[in-house]
């Protein structure tokens, strides 16, 4: 979907910056009321077995999974986005209302991920995918072409997340400290959402 990439990449910035609101209410027991949301369109968006735990551990590190987050850059919801990111997802699908509908945050959040994920459909090994996916989602895919560039001129494997934490402090314009504790925030918040349900397939931490 190249022509929606190009749309959410304004917004791609200004959607990390949203990801550095505090996340104390991330540590309290996790609320099941979205599970259904997250089923769903983990399903529709990624297909059956896809380990649906991964996006709600996401929304758990964006908001606390709370419908009315608000971060002083102006993303909304339980995943955090940018209205300019929701409007650009829902422009071309009516079902989509308001932005702060945890329903459509939800799925909203879910196809920018699917988006990250296509990204590096082929070029990344599933059980290290998920980490770029998140990355991406977090400081746009241009942040994350730029470390992999740079793993690569470094003569690493610019395929594999822990090349690109090695990289990061030397990549320009990235608030990678930000993108590196998320990654690994998400991978902790999983954790906590055990036993692991997801079926062979799945690209669960």
């Amino acid at each position: 979907m190249p022509r929606f990439r190009q749309l959410v990449a304004v917004a791609a910035g200004a959607l990390s910056f949203a990801a550095m609101a505090p996340r104390s209410s991330a540590q309290r027991v996790p609320t099941d009321r979205y599970d259904s949301y997250f089923k769903k369109y983990t399903k529709r968006y990624f297909g059956a077995g896809f380990d649906w735990k991964l996006f709600k551990a996401q929304g758990m590190a964006e908001s606390g999974l709370s419908p009315t987050a608000k971060s002083w850059v102006g993303a909304r919801g339980i995943m955090q986005l940018m209205p300019s990111t929701y409007h650009a997802i829902s422009s071309h699908r009516p079902e989509m209302t308001s932005i702060d509908d945890p329903q459509w945050n939800i799925a909203a959040g879910i196809m920018h991920d699917r988006d990250m994920w296509t990204l590096w459909k082929d070029s990344i090994p599933d059980d290290d995918r998920w980490r770029f996916m998140f990355g991406g989602y977090n400081a746009g895919e241009g942040t994350i072409f730029r470390a992999q560039g740079v793993a690569k001129a470094s003569k690493l494997n610019e395929r594999t997340w822990p090349n690109i934490e090695s990289v990061a402090p030397t990549v320009p314009r990235w608030r990678y400290k930000e993108t590196l504790g998320y990654v690994h925030t998400i991978q902790e918040n999983r954790k906590r959402l055990s036993p692991l349900t997801a079926q062979r397939d799945s690209t669960a931490p």
